[in-house]
């Protein structure tokens, strides 16, 4: 193997639109770890909505969640290091979300929370395979909290990126898709995960493959020894990356890891 460590993105990467898995990707990511590499996804979702593809690819072991804010061992479900938020922040994003009519989930590493359901959020945690626990947040919030996600239309984003991108906060805002943004502890991304966990198994970057198609991905893409964006990638994110790859919903990733991840003779 040319890599012993291949970070890879979930949503826009390995699953299509339609948040299907192509047959193509699966074997080529098994082939990938059979030859050595260790696979560790690397996704904005929280772990019980990551495990449901690691268990189709038919793998175990590490995944970096909550965009790097919770890293997690499949096996027994423990959680290796997290960077948690000060509930105390979390008031003024709260209070906007019920002004503004947002709808907004709470996650600690393995549970989401939402104060109430709509349609359109009950179908998005559908398609991501999570069933979040209902409860009020007009009391005290719970502890052990690693991302805050706002959801709703991509214009709704739009208008929320612009209207924070001058407030004073001590949290960190990323845009993890068009209709999501996750509000988070400062010092967590995918790429500082990857970081970490390398350096605990000793692994060093340059023997790191990561791909990825958003703008919380390119920390990780720049950490990597090669960092591939997927074509369907927004221009900043291609621009971060060394090589871009076909889409997700042509199974870009099976032929970037058979063009890249296997050294050549």
């Amino acid at each position: 193997m040319a890599y012993n460590l291949i970070a890879l993105d979930v949503d826009g990467t390995l699953l299509t639109d339609e948040h299907k898995l192509p047959k193509d990707v699966k074997e080529a990511v098994r082939e990938a770890s059979t030859a050595g590499a260790q696979i560790v996804l690397c996704t904005g979702r929280g772990p019980m909505g990551a495990f449901p593809v690691l268990e189709e690819l038919g793998l175990s072991g590490v995944l970096i969640t909550h965009n790097g804010a919770a890293t997690v061992r499949s096996e027994d479900r423990a959680i290796l290091f997290q960077y948690d938020i000060d509930k105390k922040d979390l008031t003024d994003f709260i209070a906007y979300c019920k002004a503004q009519g947002i709808h907004y989930d709470l996650n600690t590493a393995f549970d989401m929370m939402v104060e109430r359901m709509t349609d359109e959020a009950k179908a998005m945690y559908a398609h991501h395979k999570v069933e979040p626990i209902e409860r009020s947040f007009d009391g005290s919030l719970p502890d052990g909290l690693v991302k805050f996600t706002l959801f709703g239309t991509k214009e709704q984003m739009d208008a929320v990126q612009a209207d924070w991108a001058n407030r004073p906060t001590n949290l960190q805002l990323i845009r993890s898709g068009d209709l999501f943004i996750d509000v988070q502890n400062p010092d967590a991304s995918k790429g500082t995960a990857l970081r970490r966990l390398a350096a605990e198994i000793g692994i060093g970057r340059e023997k790191i493959l990561a791909i990825g198609n958003y703008y919380n991905d390119i920390s990780m893409l720049e950490f990597a020894g090669l960092g591939i964006a997927m074509s369907n990638s927004p221009d900043a994110v291609k621009d971060a990356a060394d090589l871009t790859a076909g889409s997700n919903n042509e199974g870009g990733v099976a032929a970037a890891l058979r063009t890249h991840a296997w050294t050549r003779e």
